[in-house]
C-alpha cells in the first residue's frame, strides 16, 4: 500500500515530503503545463532537488511528450541523461500497440517504465507483459465510460499475482477521497493522489471534537 503525489507543483511536493507519507511522485505533461512557464528540464531537476533535500529515494515518473514511438525512445534517453543521477526515475509511456515496442526497448536499456493511460484489463496486462514496471489504471476515466473501476483493478491484481509478475498497479484519475479508499481496497499497489485531497484525508469532525474535549478537560483540571 503506497500513496504517490500526483503533481508537478513544487510547493505541493515539498509540503507532502515534509509529512513523510509519499511513496512516489507522478507527473505528466498536463500537470506540468499548470506551472509557471519555464525550462522543463530545470523544473524536473527542482523536483529531484526536493527529493534529495528530504532524503527520499522514491519513484519519480516523468512522461514523454510525443506521439511518435521513435521520439519517445529518444526522449526517454534524454531524461536518463538529464535526470539519471536520480536512480528511481521512471519514464511514463502511454499504452498502445506501437508503444509496447517502446516499453520493450526501454526495458532492454534498463530504463524503468510506468505505462500510463490504461483504461482496461487488457491494456494493463499487455503493458505488464511488455515489461512495464508499473501499469497506471485511470479510475475516474474508467468509471466515466460506465465500467466498474474496482473490478478492473481486482482482475488485474489477481492476474499479476497468478503470473508472479513484478509489475505494480498504480491507480490514478482520483476525483474523490472515496476513490482512494476503494482503489486500495480493490488491490491497487499504489494510488497517486492530487494534493488537494491530502489534508481532507487526515481530518474528521469527531477527531476535532475528541481533541477539543481532551484539551478542555485537562485545562479545567489544571485550573
Amino acid at each position: 500500500m503506497k500513496i504517490f503525489v500526483d503533481t508537478a507543483n513544487l510547493v505541493e511536493i515539498e509540503e507532502a515530503l515534509q509529512r513523510g507519507f509519499p511513496g512516489g511522485i507522478t507527473t505528466n505533461p498536463s500537470l506540468l503545463s499548470r506551472e509557471e512557464k519555464g525550462d522543463f528540464q530545470a523544473h524536473i531537476k527542482k523536483i529531484i532537488g526536493l527529493l534529495e533535500k528530504y532524503g527520499y529515494d522514491i519513484p519519480l515518473s516523468v512522461e514523454v511528450f510525443s506521439s511518435r514511438p521513435e521520439d519517445m525512445v529518444v526522449q526517454a534517453e534524454e531524461f536518463v541523461r538529464q535526470f539519471g543521477h536520480y536512480r528511481s526515475l521512471n519514464v511514463k509511456v502511454p499504452i498502445g500497440w506501437e508503444e509496447l515496442a517502446v516499453i520493450r526497448e526501454l526495458r532492454r536499456r534498463d530504463i524503468k517504465v510506468n505505462c500510463t493511460c490504461c483504461m482496461s484489463y487488457n491494456q494493463a496486462i499487455m503493458a505488464a507483459l511488455a515489461g512495464a514496471n508499473y501499469v497506471s489504471l485511470f479510475w475516474g476515466r474508467i468509471r466515466d465510460i460506465g465500467y466498474d473501476a474496482g473490478s478492473v483493478v481486482r482482475q488485474v491484481r489477481a492476474t499479476l499475482r497468478e503470473a508472479n509478475s513484478p509489475a505494480e498497479i498504480i491507480v490514478g484519475s482520483i476525483r474523490h477521497i472515496m476513490d482512494v479508499n476503494e482503489a486500495l481496497q480493490a488491490g491497487a499497489h499504489i494510488v497517486t493522489v492530487p494534493p488537494k485531497f491530502f489534508r481532507q484525508m487526515t481530518q474528521h469532525p469527531k477527531t476535532d471534537e475528541a481533541v477539543s474535549q481532551f484539551l478542555g478537560d485537562f485545562q479545567k483540571w489544571l485550573s
